[in-house]
């Protein structure tokens, strides 16, 4: 795991919480930005790179569990809960939507150097997947309006005559398409092509009322 391009945001209202996880996490060779609530962690500009939240439950204003319910709306950031009182509501809530882990104050060092190599290598596969996604729809966006409306259809099992037919053009230019459709969407065969459109989620409504 390269450290290098890892991250741990920790927040949290206690200065000195905030002080020993930085002296901690350092200590371990991790890059650290510390933040005195949740607000100030929002508003903070974010860094390119893999990143985790150690997070904590209670703070004045802001709670961690509003903090987390406004971090995965719009990152994909693994989150760890700290808390000196948990209850079993507020643990069960953060788990379900997605917690690494919650761990009470006082807590063992290495279980929060655990929980946060863990975190990361979440969010190294969030990375990947969110570039994997942002790589496919970038090709999708390649086809042209028509093509669109083409490869749902051949996607869904509509043969080509089919699909002529349900457009309106002939057999011979849904070949044609379906050529360009192979080229730019970079699939090697039909089966991938196939792959790659249910990736997509692409509605195939079209496909299966023809073939009803």
């Amino acid at each position: 795991m390269e450290s290098a391009s890892e991250l741990v945001y920790v927040v949290d209202d206690d200065r000195r919480v905030r002080e020993a996880l930085s002296v901690l996490l350092r200590a371990n060779g991790r890059d650290v930005h510390v933040f005195n609530c949740g607000r100030a962690f929002l508003d903070s500009p974010r860094q390119d790179g893999v990143s985790c939240l150690v997070l904590d439950l209670r703070m004045p204003g802001m709670s961690g569990l509003e903090v987390q319910g406004l971090v995965s709306t719009d990152s994909h950031i693994p989150v760890i809960f700290i808390s000196g009182m948990a209850d079993v509501r507020s643990t069960v809530l953060a788990m379900k939507r997605g917690a690494v882990d919650f761990l009470t104050k006082p807590f063992d060092e290495d279980a929060l150097m655990r929980a946060i190599d863990a975190a990361l290598a979440r969010a190294h596969v969030l990375r990947k997947a969110a570039e994997d996604t942002a790589a496919l729809q970038a090709l999708y966006g390649s086809l042209t309006p028509r093509e669109q409306e083409l490869l749902p259809l051949l996607a869904g099992g509509l043969l080509n005559k089919q699909a002529a037919a349900v457009l309106g053009i002939t057999e011979y230019t849904v070949q044609v398409h379906r050529g360009h459709i192979m080229r730019k969407m970079q699939a090697d065969s039909f089966a991938a092509l196939v792959m790659l459109a249910s990736k997509l989620q692409l509605e195939t409504s079209s496909a299966t009322t023809f073939g009803a």
